[in-house]
């Protein structure tokens, strides 16, 4: 059986809450990580790097230096993230997208999942509040899924 989340409104959580649902709020990720952390943990083998962005986004950059990138849309992206898992599983998977705001929803999703090990990269590639990003700090960049 699939299970699917919706968003809705605290008329509709009310509603739900009065018919016996118990809501629990989704775990936040375990930790954050700066790109340079993230960085260094990679070069150390400590942690797994999904990028989450879309495939032309991808295409637009180029993705974190040994990143693996999964299209957070995909209706398979659960399970490829365990697949991903599978071959290092002790290894914490640490999220990155453009500017922090899908890793940090896909960290939610992961734990909703099942999925407890999570560190999210608030900066994301191309910065935000949290700081400047990957692309801005200079850290490398695989091409291979850039547009040339």
């Amino acid at each position: 059986m699939q299970r699917r989340v919706f968003l809705f409104g605290i008329g509709g959580a009310a509603a739900l809450a009065a018919s016996g649902y118990v809501f629990t709020r989704p775990a936040e990720a375990e930790t954050q990580m700066t790109p340079p952390q993230v960085h260094q943990a990679l070069l150390e083998n400590k942690v797994i790097l999904i990028d989450v962005r879309r495939p032309d986004e991808w295409a637009g950059t180029g993705i974190a230096q040994g990143a693996v990138p999964l299209d957070m849309r995909e209706d398979t992206f659960v399970e490829n993230v365990r697949a991903t898992m599978t071959t290092n599983p002790d290894r914490p998977v640490a999220l990155i997208c453009a500017r922090g705001v899908r890793s940090r929803r896909v960290a939610a999703r992961l734990a909703l999942a099942g999925i407890t090990q999570v560190i999210d990269v608030p900066e994301g590639m191309l910065g935000s509040a949290a700081g400047q990003g990957w692309i801005a700090r200079g850290l490398p960049l695989d091409h291979r899924f850039s547009e040339s």
